[in-house]
C-alpha cells in the first residue's frame, strides 16, 4: 500500500520519517508500534525455529560430516587451516560419521517418557506390597523398596548397566564401567547412551523390588540389603546380558559359530518375562525358601490359610498403578517413536492381556468359594501383564487375549502351589512373576502370527528383521524350542544362584530376624515407628493372622 499526502501525492521517504517521528510523540501510537514490531519479530523467530528444529526432529542431529563427534574445537579449526593450504599429496579420506552416533530426538524422548513411566511402578510397587502384607510390617515394606531403589542406581551405574548391556563374550559385558568410555548413542537405535541407561535402571529396580514381595515380614534388613547388592549387581545385569547384551549367547543362539546353531532361532523377550520377571520372581522363591514362613503362618494343608491384608484400598491402586506404568514398560521397549504401529499394536495387547487375566482370575476364584475377591483380580491382571511382557511385539488382539486368560488360571493354581509347598509368599511374587513370566516366554512360541518384525534398530535381539510364526500358525516347533531352551536356563542359572545367595546370608545369621523381633514387629523392632501411631492396632495384625472365612 503506498502512503499519500493530503494532496493525492505519494510520500518522500524523508516524509514518510517525519511523520514517524510526530506519530511517536502520540502514546497510543507508541503503543501501537510496539505491538507491530513485536509480531513480527515473533513471526520471524517462530520460522526460523521451525527451520531449525523440524529437520533435527526428522534426521536426528546434524553432524559436520567431515568431523567425527568426539573431534574437539581446536582440532576443527586446525583442519580448517590444512584445508586452505595447498597440500603436496591428497589428503586421506574424511572418518565417516556413522548413523549410530547421531542422537534421535524423537525417539530420546519416547525412551525418557517411558523410562519416567517404568519408574513410577515403584510407587505401585509400594502400595501393593503395603496393601498385602500386615500393618506390623507397613513401615519395613515402605524403607526396604526406596533403599533397593537408591541402591540399585548405584550400582546399575558402577557396574551393573556394563555387565549388562556393553560388549563382551557370551556371558558378561566389561565396557563402559562407572559409564566411562560410553558412546554417543546405544548401539544404532538413535537413542542417546544415558537415556538407554536411565531406561534400563527403572528395569532394574523393578528386577529387584519383586524379590522382595515374598520376604516380607520376617527379613532382617541387613539381609535384605545383603541379596539386594547381589541382585541388582550380579544377578540381574549378568543373567540379563546373556539375552539382551549385543553378545549375549541366548540373543545369538542359532547363529553360525554360535550357541545351538543348529536350532536356526535365537531366544527373544521384548520387554522382559524372563529377564525381569521371572529373574526377579526366581530370587523371590529362593528366599522364601530358605527364610521359611512367617510366625504364625498356618497354611490350608494343616489347617489354616493366608494371613488377611491389611489396607486392599492401597493394595489394588498399586496394582492400578503398575498396569498404568507398564505403557511404559512395554511400548517403550520399541526404543523408537518413529515406530508408530508397533507403539499402538504394542499397548493394545497389554492391556488385553491384562483384562482377559483378571477377568479369569475373579472367575475362576468364584467358582472355588462363591466370592469376588479382590486379592485375585489384582493378581490376575498383573499376572497377564506378565505375561504379555515377552511376546507383546509379535502376537495379535487375539492371543494376547489368549495368553492373558491362561495367565489369570495359572496365577490362581501358582498360588495353590505353594500353599501346598508350604511356602509363605505374602504378595504372590512368585505365581505372579516367576511361573507367569515363564508362561509368557513360551506363548510367543506357540501364539507368535508370523505378521510382525520388530523394527531393525531395536538392540535387544539382533535377528529381529525377520517375522516370528509360533506352532499354532503354522511356523513349527522352532521358535517354541528357543524360548524353551532360554527360558530353562534363565530359570535355573537364577535359582541355583540365588539359593547359594541367599543361604549364604542366611548362614551368617543375617537373613531372618530373630524370634523376638519378629514377635515384637518389623516395624517398632527394624524402624522404631509404627506406620499407624495414632490408631490401635487390631489382633488381626497379631504373627497368628486372622481365620479363613470361605462362604459356603
Amino acid at each position: 500500500m503506498v502512503s499519500l499526502s493530503p494532496r493525492g501525492e505519494p510520500l518522500s521517504m524523508k516524509s514518510k520519517f517525519t511523520r514517524l517521528a510526530a506519530r511517536m510523540q502520540d502514546p497510543e501510537w507508541r503503543r501501537y508500534g510496539f505491538v507491530m514490531a513485536s509480531g513480527k519479530l515473533l513471526g520471524l523467530a517462530t520460522v526460523m525455529v521451525m527451520m531449525i528444529l523440524i529437520p533435527l526432529l526428522l534426521n536426528g542431529t546434524s553432524v559436520r560430516a567431515d568431523v567425527p563427534p568426539s573431534t574437539p574445537p581446536a582440532a576443527v579449526a586446525t583442519a580448517a587451516t590444512a584445508v586452505a593450504a595447498p597440500a603436496p599429496a591428497p589428503a586421506p579420506a574424511p572418518p565417516v560419521v556413522l548413523a549410530k552416533d547421531i542422537v534421535n530426538p524423537l525417539n530420546t524422548v519416547w525412551t525418557l517418557i517411558a523410562a519416567f513411566l517404568v519408574f513410577a511402578m515403584q510407587v505401585g510397587f509400594v502400595m501393593l506390597e503395603a496393601g498385602f502384607c500386615r500393618s506390623r510390617e507397613t513401615v519395613n515394606v515402605l524403607v526396604e523398596c526406596v533403599f533397593d531403589t537408591c541402591l540399585c542406581g548405584i550400582l546399575f551405574w558402577a557396574f551393573g548397566y556394563a555387565f549388562m548391556f556393553s560388549e563382551g563374550n557370551g556371558f558378561i559385558g566389561y565396557h563402559w564401567f562407572f559409564l566411562r568410555g560410553a558412546p554417543a548413542t546405544y548401539g544404532a537405535t538413535g537413542v542417546a547412551f544415558l537415556a538407554h541407561w536411565i531406561f534400563q535402571f527403572a528395569f532394574a529396580d523393578t528386577c529387584s523390588t519383586i524379590t522382595s514381595g515374598a520376604m516380607i515380614g520376617r527379613t532382617d534388613f541387613i539381609g535384605d540389603v545383603l541379596y539386594s547388592l547381589a541382585v541388582s549387581g550380579f544377578i540381574y545385569p549378568i543373567i540379563g546380558h546373556w539375552a539382551w547384551g549385543p553378545d549375549g549367547f541366548l540373543a545369538t543362539m542359532g547363529s553360525q559359530g554360535k550357541f545351538l546353531a543348529s536350532l536356526g532361532m535365537n531366544f527373544h523377550d521384548f520387554a522382559g518375562s524372563s529377564v525381569v520377571h521371572t529373574i526377579g520372581g526366581a530370587v523371590a522363591l529362593a528366599g522364601a525358601i530358605v527364610l521359611g514362613p512367617r510366625l504364625g503362618r498356618k497354611f490350608k494343608r494343616d489347617g489354616g490359610g493366608p494371613m488377611t491384608p491389611h489396607d486392599l484400598t492401597i493394595a489394588v491402586c498399586g496394582g492400578l498403578l503398575l498396569w498404568f506404568g507398564w505403557y511404559g514398560f512395554n511400548p517403550g521397549s520399541t526404543l523408537s517413536a518413529m515406530d508408530f504401529e508397533g507403539i499402538g499394536r504394542v499397548a493394545a495387547n497389554t492391556t488385553l492381556a491384562a483384562c482377559a487375566a483378571g477377568l479369569t482370575a475373579v472367575f475362576f476364584i468364584y467358582l472355588r468359594s462363591k466370592v469376588w475377591d479382590p486379592g485375585s483380580i489384582t493378581n490376575g491382571f498383573l499376572a497377564g501383564l506378565v505375561a504379555i511382557t515377552a511376546p507383546c511385539y509379535w502376537v495379535s488382539p487375539f492371543g494376547s487375549v489368549m495368553i492373558g486368560g491362561i495367565a489369570g488360571i495359572i496365577v490362581i493354581l501358582g498360588v495353590d502351589l505353594l500353599e501346598y509347598l508350604r511356602i509363605d509368599d505374602p504378595i504372590g511374587a512368585v505365581p505372579v512373576h516367576m511361573i507367569n513370566g515363564i508362561w509368557g516366554t513360551l506363548s510367543l512360541g506357540l501364539f507368535a502370527s508370523g505378521q510382525f518384525a520388530a523394527a531393525g534398530s531395536d538392540p535387544i535381539a539382533p535377528d529381529l528383521s525377520s517375522k516370528l510364526t509360533g506352532l499354532f500358525y503354522g511356523g513349527g516347533a522352532k521358535v517354541l524350542i528357543a524360548q524353551l531352551v532360554g527360558s530353562a536356563i534363565i530359570t535355573g542359572a537364577t535359582l541355583a544362584v540365588s539359593l547359594l545367595v541367599m543361604y549364604a546370608v542366611d548362614a551368617l545369621g543375617l537373613l531372618r530376624l530373630s524370634h523376638d523381633a519378629e514377635m515384637d514387629g518389623m516395624d517398632l523392632h527394624e524402624h522404631g515407628i509404627s506406620a499407624y501411631p495414632e490408631y490401635v492396632i487390631s489382633a488381626l495384625a497379631s504373627p497368628a493372622g486372622a481365620p479363613l472365612v470361605v462362604k459356603k
